[in-house]
């Protein structure tokens, strides 16, 4: 699979090519000390290959040339023959091209490379790759063997057959003998791994017992597909729906919309059915208010793809996301802007590494958004904004936000020392009132601003304090926009291109750059020069590299990532190569319905773990201060603030501060990894003869179960809505206890 990891698509731009073979290079060199003996410095792996094989970076030029220009990849597919047989509930879809001709032309074009150059030979069997170099050889070919078994695509599903999504792998069988191969090269497999694959054929599935541990893989071979999963009732339900010729998937609203994705043709497509997934959380946490609120309760499917496309350049290719919802977007939801122009663009420098534009709807709003969502909150940060406003004389969202058209553009053009360069670009639908509330502001801050004028634009200077020296930053007003800059002369320069059109957007490499079919008007975008960051991250990390990444991906296309909000969508887009932001889709739709519960699972794991801590420091307490009985709450378990060596009743030091400090009275929750907790006692008189300890998700995003302990130490758990109040003992012994 490394292989695909490292060469997805033919057109693959000629620096992701050297920075994919570079990390083969680096990751399969043997680990070296980090020191010589006598405290002389270690001589790096690649360092000391590339001065025994000079003129070995030229070879790796020619290499990745040949990669990219002669490698010929599989065609787009239009039709998907394996996902009408998927199950009805499927929530989950990852469908991929067979690369095993691929990996074989990878291959030849290596070992031709090897016979032609005899410095890359030299460097191949006699390196710090000699040893594992046939390995790598041979992992490819067994990969190729593999592929050749299997039909022109393959697919990763999870579908939701009972409380937990399942894992299923489907891929045609194109020849016999792959049961044969498979039990092969498992045999040749050494050590031992947690994960135990065990390959059947339909007479042994109908012959092995239902269940079994989890960590098996059961592979079933049958003369027409492959199918695997970890979970055998499902494995048998599939093998019966092939027999039958079931074809239940394609026609669920899901699998239409993943069908879609394959007219015009597909490379790679995955996609989850989020609504779906939704459904399984307990209703008590979907109707949780603040989701509700965000927007994203209404989300329908998250889709990914990489095709290509219509346009004036032949085989242009695409990445392309949807986010859908099943209503127009609300809320949190609904901050992103509708597609339009992005004027400030136009400020930007061409020589930027880095540069990002975001367009909020309405910055108001969002500001009024936030405050509702906070305004539950225990740290609450709107709480004191009204005494910081009325201490300054004005007004966060009548002041400054109302003067913000939500347009806002950072740039990166320089991390060099001493300072790096970067500039900061908003839009403004009135400078002057904008400029009345800065200069309020900095003079409630009693700094001294200094301004001067040139071409009919002010510039102004704030000096910053930076350790021991003080910095200036810029800012100035021009054309609706507010540009703000690390130094005057950034600032002088977006006024320059402004006025010149000399910007990036108007280069011939971003226009390139922009997504086929569609103009230079987003809701947001992302721009990066990987030529520059390259040689940036490689001359921190081995000097000797960086001239070879300047020279070889010097003509590389920049990376550029555009987001269009719609009224019930989210789209990004963005041309070239598929392993951009979008390729990791591919595994979030394979692992979505695990994530979702992940979270709450370790939440809930590490509140239970909590509980037993208390209980252990309740008996611990009972031990050492018979004559008090139990501890009251938790910060009488906790350590003293004032002396952290102290040991008293009334601070017996068994808990540390993340779970009992002074605050953690038994009048208040304490709050840790998304619980809060609290110990209280019935007791009104010493020694206490009993208590109760609690544990209750801080809302339903963060878990779905309250757990409870009385002084019998046993642990106990309900679902649904988290007390407000703590429980009684008896209350807690009717909870079940956790097996």
């Amino acid at each position: 699979m490394g292989f695909v990891q490292i060469f997805p698509q033919k057109r693959r731009s000629s620096f992701q090519c050297a920075a994919s073979l570079a990390a083969l290079f680096l990751l399969a060199a043997p680990c070296f000390s980090q020191s010589k003996p006598g405290g002389q410095s270690a001589e790096l792996p690649w360092t000391k290959d590339l001065n025994k094989y000079p003129g070995l970076l030229p070879e790796f030029s020619k290499l990745i040339g040949r990669l990219k220009h002669d490698v010929q990849y599989p065609p787009p597919r239009t039709e998907s023959r394996l996902l009408p047989l998927l199950p009805a509930s499927t929530v989950s879809y990852a469908a991929f091209p067979n690369y095993g001709d691929v990996t074989e032309q990878v291959l030849k074009i290596f070992r031709e490379e090897l016979q032609e150059s005899a410095v890359l030979r030299d460097w191949w069997g006699h390196g710090d790759l000699a040893g594992s170099g046939p390995k790598i050889e041979d992992a490819f070919e067994k990969f190729y063997q593999f592929q050749q078994y299997l039909g022109d695509e393959i697919v990763v599903s999870g579908a939701m057959e009972g409380p937990e999504p399942r894992l299923l792998l489907v891929a045609e069988v194109r020849k016999p003998g792959l049961k044969k191969f498979l039990q092969e090269l498992l045999a040749q497999i050494p050590g031992k791994s947690s994960l135990t694959i065990r390959v059947l054929d339909p007479a042994e599935l109908a012959g092995t017992k239902q269940g079994g541990p989890e960590q098996i893989l059961n592979v079933l071979v049958r003369p027409d597909y492959v199918v695997a999963s970890s979970d055998m009732a499902m494995l048998r339900s599939l093998s019966l729906r092939l027999d039958q010729g079931s074809r239940e998937f394609a026609s669920t609203p899901f699998g239409q919309r993943v069908t879609k994705e394959y007219s015009g043709g597909v490379s790679v497509v995955a996609a989850a059915d989020l609504h779906k997934i939704l459904d399984q959380i307990p209703p008590s946490a979907r109707q949780n208010a603040n989701f509700q609120r965000s927007g994203f309760a209404d989300v329908n499917y998250l889709v990914w793809d990489h095709k290509r496309v219509a346009g004036p350049i032949a085989n242009q290719t695409i990445s392309q996301t949807e986010l859908s919802f099943s209503a127009p977007r609300r809320g949190p939801a609904s901050w992103l802007a509708k597609t339009g122009p992005l004027s400030s663009l136009d400020f930007v420098s061409p020589k930027a590494m880095v540069a990002g534009t975001l367009v909020l709807a309405n910055p108001s709003q969002v500001f009024d958004d936030l405050k509702v969502i906070e305004s539950a909150s225990s740290q609450n940060p709107f709480a004191t904004l009204a005494a910081f406003e009325k201490m300054l004389n004005l007004s966060l969202k009548d002041d400054l936000l109302k003067y913000l058209t939500g347009e806002i553009t950072l740039e990166l053009d320089s991390v060099t020392p001493p300072e790096p360069v970067w500039k900061v670009i908003l839009k403004v639908n009135d400078a002057g009132r904008l400029q009345q509330t800065v200069s309020t502001l900095l003079a409630a801050t009693h700094t001294e601003t200094g301004h001067s004028e040139e071409g009919g634009v002010t510039y102004y200077t704030v000096p910053l304090p930076s350790g021991k020296t003080t910095r200036e930053i810029a800012y100035a007003f021009l054309d609706g926009h507010l540009i703000v800059a690390a130094n005057r002369e950034a600032v002088d320069e977006a006024v320059r291109l402004h006025a010149s059109g000399g910007s990036l957007a108007k280069t011939q490499k971003f226009q390139a750059a922009l997504p086929p079919g569609r103009p230079l008007e987003a809701s947001a975008l992302l721009y990066q020069d990987p030529a520059r960051l390259a040689a940036v991250s490689m001359g921190q990390i081995a000097p000797e590299m960086a001239d070879f990444f300047a020279r070889f991906s010097k003509d590389s296309p920049p990376t550029l990532i555009c987001l269009y909000g719609e009224e019930a969508a989210i789209r990004a887009a963005s041309k070239g190569g598929g392993w951009d932001a979008g390729a990791a889709l591919i595994v979030a739709a394979i692992a979505i319905p695990n994530l979702l519960r992940a979270r709450i699972a370790a939440n809930e794991a590490a509140a239970v773990g909590s509980l037993r801590s208390v209980n252990t420091a309740e008996t611990a307490y009972l031990t050492r201060y018979p004559q008090r009985g139990y501890a009251p709450d938790l910060a009488t378990l906790g350590i003293d603030p004032r002396d952290r060596k102290s040991v008293s009743a009334d601070h017996a030091g068994f808990l540390d501060t993340t779970l009992a400090n002074d605050s953690c009275t038994a009048n208040a929750w304490c709050i840790k990894s998304g619980y809060r907790f609290r110990v209280t006692t019935p007791c009104g008189q010493q020694p206490c003869k009993g208590y109760l300890s609690m544990a209750t998700p801080v809302d339903s995003n963060t878990g779905v179960r309250s757990f409870c302990a009385a002084s019998d130490a046993v642990i106990r758990y309900r679902t649904g809505a988290s007390p407000i109040v703590p429980a009684s003992a008896a209350e807690c012994k009717t909870w079940a206890p956790i097996q």
